[in-house]
């Protein structure tokens, strides 16, 4: 009979992988993770009798998760009440962590050479609990021009980056980002009507120009910042404001196709 081979203090029992992840496993962690993750992938949320044939789980046990996922704000219900989908929740998260950091350090630079060859200042918006917050701002090269404040907060209804900001959602986060606005200042109430018809069309063009509803005399221009489920996290927009005197800058048509360039480099949507 062979003696049994003596271990030595580096070998690794086959099973000693498994045995460790299976001694830290938090079952009640996992089925809420495993929620969330399916969630992203879904554009119009599911419903729980899908959420539970997806996971493979009983009824109890996603009831309890969905019903703590919503209360604490990660995931949102549908107002009849049948579907669940991801709130935006986990990208505020995001703002206060170094992703965000990394987001604007991306940006800038895009922005800066948008505003150098446009001869227009630009700013990047975030939709931020019930309105829009200015992450990134940079100036155009002349003496003088439009900006708006890092870190003010505008319109998510009469501005062409609210606008933009809502029509690439999914109908049910657009329903959410709508029932919690709070307006802004001077901020003008658009009929829901009116708000879907433009909804529509910035979707078919891919972004909105449109006379400003703040300032005389300057046209706004916002493209949306695609996340991979092909929904904006962020707008990027220039206040357009033409030149008069004998200097030929860039034109509003060659300024529109810039800016398109620029919001085209900053996504993240499959088709980049």
């Amino acid at each position: 009979m062979k003696p049994a081979k003596p271990s030595t203090a580096n070998e690794v029992h086959p099973d000693a992988t498994t045995d460790e992840a299976e001694r830290y496993r938090a079952p009640a962690l996992d089925k809420g993770l495993d929620i969330l993750e399916l969630l992203s992938e879904q554009k119009e949320g599911l419903t729980r009798a899908e959420i539970m044939k997806a996971l493979g789980r009983n009824a109890s046990e996603i009831y309890r998760m969905l019903e703590r996922l919503v209360a604490r704000q990660y995931v949102m219900r549908s107002a009849a009440g049948d579907r669940y989908s991801l709130s935006l929740k986990l990208f505020a998260l995001a703002h206060r962590h170094p992703p965000m950091n990394r987001f604007i350090a991306e940006a800038l630079p895009v922005m800066q050479a948008f505003a150098e060859t446009a001869e227009q200042s630009c700013h990047l918006t975030v939709y931020d609990r019930g309105n829009l917050l200015v992450i990134a701002q940079v100036d155009g090269p002349g003496t003088w021009g439009l900006s708006i404040r890092l870190g003010s907060r505008v319109g998510l209804i009469d501005t062409a980056s609210g606008q933009v900001m809502l029509a690439f959602q999914s109908a049910a986060e657009r329903d959410r980002m709508l029932a919690e606005h709070t307006k802004v200042k001077g901020e003008i109430s658009l009929a829901g009507t009116a708000l879907a018809s433009s909804f529509a069309m910035i979707r078919e063009q891919g972004h909105l120009r449109k006379d400003s509803a703040q300032t005389f005399g300057v046209t706004d221009i916002t493209f949306p910042i695609l996340g991979p489920s092909g929904h904006a996290i962020a707008s990027l927009t220039t206040p357009y404001m033409r030149r008069i005197d004998e200097y030929v800058a860039p034109s509003l048509d060659d300024v529109t196709t810039m800016l398109g360039t620029a919001a085209h480099k900053l996504s993240m949507h499959e088709t980049r």
